[in-house]
């Protein structure tokens, strides 16, 4: 008999790995939900039962809920809750694209020619240490108080991780796939998408998602400075307004878009790179 007619059929390990897999993810909800509700029953518990915070303090659940119908239904700070949170969002995803975009570019060719990284690096050197929010006044005097001043910071913010993750990610790529590639003449843009590329590509995506948590890190401070509309400015009016409540719906919210774009992001990566999806 044959070794193929011998052998366990190919669909049994990886059915075996789906359900397996399956069942952690349930777990993994489960455990998520039991922590939520524990927090929350504490957060009721400390505030609204026994006191021992004071609610001038942090704001009892009820107090966060009141704030959220508010900002959601009446609106809050110019603006209603939906439309904070999309501009918000329309900003880091256009400082993000922008700085991911260049500062993978920049990476992989840093990574890939010696000639570029000695050309780039000491300036890359020199920029790097100065941080994202120090831009800010220099952002309001080239480009004022509006949006673009915002993009340009988030840009800064955003330019560094993918920059260094990609570079590193090509450097990386085992030495007998280069040799591999040169005796086989692979040159060319092939030699990016064959090699290059696709070696980096975890690297490049941990990169991503170090940017992308710099982009909003960097889009509320902003926010916090001559901003209409906009997550940070809910921070900013609740705190003005002395309003606990409305400043954690904001930080919540902003921990809300902020999973939601990840989420979006991890899907792009599995989709891109399948292979890991089934690791």
């Amino acid at each position: 008999m044959s070794a193929l007619t011998t052998s366990t059929p190919r669909t049994a390990r990886p059915a075996a790995a789906r359900g397996a897999g399956g069942h952690g993810a349930w777990r993994t909800i489960g455990t998520a939900a039991l922590a939520t509700g524990a927090v929350l029953a504490l957060w009721y518990l400390l505030t609204s039962v026994t006191g021992f915070i004071s609610p001038a303090r942090f704001p009892t659940p009820p107090e966060v809920w009141g704030a959220a119908r508010q900002i959601v239904i009446e609106g809050y700070s110019n603006a209603r809750w939906h439309e904070h949170v999309l501009r918000s969002v329309v900003l880091v995803t256009a400082g993000f694209v922008v700085a991911s975009s260049f500062g993978v570019v920049l990476g992989l060719a840093m990574g890939a020619s010696r000639t570029v990284e000695a050309f780039v690096n000491p300036i890359f050197l020199l920029l790097r240490p100065i941080p994202p929010l120090a831009w800010i006044p220099l952002a309001i005097v080239w480009l004022g108080l509006g949006d673009a001043a915002k993009i340009m910071v988030i840009f800064v913010a955003a330019f560094v991780p993918s920059v260094i993750n990609s570079f590193t990610g090509v450097r990386q790529i085992d030495r007998p796939i280069f040799e591999a590639s040169a005796m086989l003449a692979v040159n060319g843009w092939r030699y990016w998408r064959e090699v290059l590329i696709p070696g980096a590509l975890p690297s490049v995506f941990t990169g991503l998602r170090l940017s992308l948590q710099a982009s909003w890190t960097t889009l509320v401070a902003a926010e916090l400075v001559g901003a209409v509309a906009g997550l940070g400015q809910i921070l900013n009016q609740g705190a003005q307004d002395i309003y606990p409540a409305m400043i954690l719906v904001g930080m919540a919210s902003v921990a809300l878009a902020g999973w939601a774009m990840t989420q979006g992001l991890g899907w792009i990566e599995r989709r891109v790179m399948p292979w890991r999806s089934h690791s």
